[in-house]
């Protein structure tokens, strides 16, 4: 008789991957205060010409 045994993989995420995307979040928010309209607006037009989105 031949006997099946079934294992039960445990995945566990981490708590690295929150903490790093927690810090790049409250990271990205902290140096967007400091920074004025003309620079996101260059950096995002800028962006749309590099992947070749119609900006205008």
């Amino acid at each position: 008789m031949t006997t099946l045994t079934q294992t039960q993989a445990e995945t566990r995420a981490g708590l690295l991957p929150i903490l790093g995307a927690a810090a790049f979040g409250i990271g990205l928010l902290f140096f967007t205060g400091f920074a004025q309209a003309t620079v996101f607006h260059d950096t995002a037009h800028d962006t749309r010409h590099a992947i070749a989105f119609p900006c205008h």
